[in-house]
């Protein structure tokens, strides 16, 4: 076997001792099913796809089952632009009327969706691109949000047009998937009871999978290494009454709180363990699956 001139007996060394410390996470979690949230500025890094198909196609190859759900939120914002179609967010959340509707659609199921099962085919694995309308995998009802006017403090209901959240995970088709070599890439739209369209939050919809599944894992790939505690250190693991805590002392604020609460939600119905990583860091799956140190947060059962 030929090596690299810049490689060294050192360099070997290393690189067997992460493979056998790998190895009984790998007997561990075979046979198991990964949800990941694909998501963040990951996302907009043509490297980085390319390493998260690898990472994704290696989980498979040693027996890991993985379905990626995916986001999108700055492409739909592009695309917007691009066709002069205004929009607005509340909590976080897109409002989505019948012409935006017709957009998120497009731009989730179409292009997205197909670049990242694109990265995945050419990288040697077998990826299928799906949306929750497929076999009715997400059946899905209308969200609403209560907001208060500032200056009366009445609440009142904001309609937020075609936003949704899953009713039902029908996970059929997801069962066919498991027995064969397909990873399914999941886009977060959903189908009403009348047939129509709902834009989901992706994180929302990989919870909602996992917890249904009862999958081993929920990981979500965001912008951040994980939760931080009041000194600005990360929380490697933590349980929901914990993380709980954390939000009600306001230590968990913002665009985090979303997150925590999904992964809760996931735990507490079913998924083993949910895990909150930085998608920007190169190999942060494997490291936080595969390695004794991990690399971001995990939240279980207590």
């Amino acid at each position: 076997m030929k090596h690299s001139v810049n490689e060294t007996p050192d360099a070997w060394i290393r690189t067997a001792k992460t493979l056998s410390e790998a190895l009984p996470y790998m007997r561990q979690f075979n046979g198991e099913t990964f949800v990941i949230k694909y998501g963040g500025h990951a996302m907009g890094d043509e490297a980085l796809l390319y390493k998260f198909a690898r990472d994704v196609i290696l989980m498979k190859q040693v027996g890991i089952n993985p379905i990626v759900v995916h986001g999108g939120g700055p492409q739909i914002g592009k695309m917007l632009e691009r066709l002069k179609i205004q929009s607005s967010f509340v909590d976080g959340l897109r409002v989505t009327d019948a012409v935006t509707v017709e957009i998120v659609e497009m731009v989730l199921s179409g292009s997205i969706n197909k670049q990242i099962v694109t990265a995945i085919n050419e990288a040697g694995g077998k990826a299928i691109g799906l949306s929750g309308k497929d076999a009715k995998l997400i059946q899905a009802k209308h969200l609403t949000r209560r907001v208060k006017d500032p200056d009366s403090n009445i609440e009142r209901v904001l309609d937020l047009g075609f936003v949704g959240e899953p009713e039902m995970i029908d996970p059929t088709i997801l069962d066919t998937l498991y027995e064969s070599d397909i990873i399914p890439v999941i886009a977060p739209i959903g189908i009403g009871q009348k047939g129509e369209t709902y834009n989901i939050n992706a994180d929302t919809v990989a919870g909602a999978i996992a917890a249904s599944i009862e999958a081993c894992k929920l990981i979500i790939l965001t912008d951040v290494s994980g939760v931080l505690d009041k000194d600005k250190n990360i929380v490697s693991e933590m349980t929901p009454k914990e993380a709980r805590k954390l939000i009600k002392s306001n230590v968990i604020t913002g665009g985090m709180i979303p997150k925590i609460e999904t992964c809760i939600h996931a735990v507490e119905n079913g998924c083993a363990a949910a895990h909150i990583l930085n998608g920007r860091i190169e190999h942060v799956m494997l490291i936080e699956t595969f390695t004794e140190h991990g690399a971001g947060t995990m939240i279980v059962a207590g």
